[in-house]
């Protein structure tokens, strides 16, 4: 199994490098942060864009995966974010990780005026937005003209990528998704799957939420005649009612369980001092130490 860690973006630069290095230093595989504009209860509170965010991690650290967690079309192009990711892929070597979702419907769906969209419609909106990047991400430019599509929501007129992808045939895409047509488009597009879990806020309920996700996730694999083995699955164990970094018997109790519904991978959060994701960093020492850790 491998562990990663949500770093928000909340510090100012060069303060925020000490826990990218840190991320790194721990040992965990992956480190990620939000792709939003704001967020929930931390709306109010300092918050850095994420492009610039992971570029500068990219440059203080040397072996650990970056990824957005996730980026989705509530303010984005597949055009604009294909050259800045891949970009940033570039500066990193090859360690770029995007996830992507459908996109919520809190401040970043109507911050630039966007009118609210029916479930359809996100769904609609997020496949194209995922097959948009798929082609883009590629940079294969048929008979040198660029990248074009047209669709609904997005449309590419001979989109110039330039060069080559730094991870081949390109950088992993991993889909949020929950819904059936989100885990149909796992199956047939994304080199992994990242689920938060449901709504449930009990424990035992909220796995078995989970574990029946995973059984949706095997039969879309099925339906599209894919090995479910070849899909990544990354699980973030926390919700704003349980955290895994609230003691180590706590991390051990939810990497057990995701371990047993066969999740390849598993993401906390940094602990926050106050407020969601509150917690001891002494607690984060341990668990670094308990998964072995090179520092």
């Amino acid at each position: 199994m491998r562990f990663g860690i949500v770093i928000l973006p909340q510090f100012d630069w060069p303060d925020a490098a000490r826990y990218w290095r840190a991320a790194e230093a721990y040992g965990f595989d992956h480190a990620w942060t939000y792709d939003h504009l704001a967020w929930r209860s931390l709306a109010g509170e300092r918050w850095h864009a994420t492009i610039p965010t992971l570029t500068a991690a990219a440059t203080v650290t040397e072996r650990i995966g970056l990824g957005t967690f996730v980026s989705h079309p509530n303010y984005r192009h597949p055009v604009t974010l294909a050259k800045d990711i891949a970009t940033v892929d570039q500066i990193a070597g090859g360690r770029v990780l995007l996830g992507i979702g459908s996109g919520g419907t809190g401040f970043d769906a109507r911050v630039l005026g966007q009118p609210e969209l029916t479930p359809l419609q996100r769904a609609d909106r997020f496949e194209e937005f995922v097959h948009g990047l798929d082609a883009l991400l590629r940079f294969e430019e048929p008979g040198g003209a660029g990248i074009s599509f047209s669709g609904d929501w997005f449309t590419a007129d001979g989109a110039r990528m330039v060069g080559e992808p730094a991870q081949r045939p390109r950088m992993p895409l991993h889909l949020a998704a929950n819904g059936p047509r989100g885990l149909a488009l796992v199956a047939s597009v994304a080199d992994g799957w990242i689920t938060t879990g449901g709504d449930d806020d009990g424990t035992d309920a909220w796995w078995r939420g989970v574990a029946r996700l995973v059984e949706r996730l095997d039969a879309a694999c099925a339906a599209a005649g894919r090995e479910p083995a070849t899909v990544a699955r990354t699980l973030s164990l926390d919700s704003e009612a349980r955290f895994s970094l609230a003691s180590v018997d706590a991390f051990d109790d939810a990497v057990g369980r995701a371990r047993e519904l066969g999740f390849t991978d598993v993401v906390s959060h940094w602990p926050r001092p106050t407020g969601i994701y509150a917690g001891d960093e002494r607690v984060l020492d341990e668990v670094a130490d308990r998964l072995g850790a090179p520092r």
